[in-house]
């Protein structure tokens, strides 16, 4: 299994969070809040026609995060 961050990933792809980035601690816990924590899986679901934001299905919700903001969270692609 490839490691990456979660910008890197493509439409339909499922990842496993390993870490988020702490360059931002209040950004980190608002992600940690949202339940972005390590050993989550998720899906990204569609990316919008100009790259920004990308949706993703955590936990059986659906939450939008742009790209500059997913390349603080490190996963494990899981093909």
């Amino acid at each position: 299994m490839d490691t990456a961050t979660l910008q890197d990933l493509s439409v339909g792809q499922r990842a496993t969070v390993l870490a988020i980035s702490n360059d931002n601690p209040a950004y980190r816990r608002q992600l940690l809040a949202m339940g972005l924590i390590p050993g989550t899986s998720l899906m990204l679901v569609r990316v919008a026609p100009l790259g920004d934001p990308m949706e993703l299905e955590v936990r059986g919700f659906k939450l939008s995060l742009r790209r500059a903001e997913a390349k603080a969270i490190k996963v494990e692609v899981n093909s």
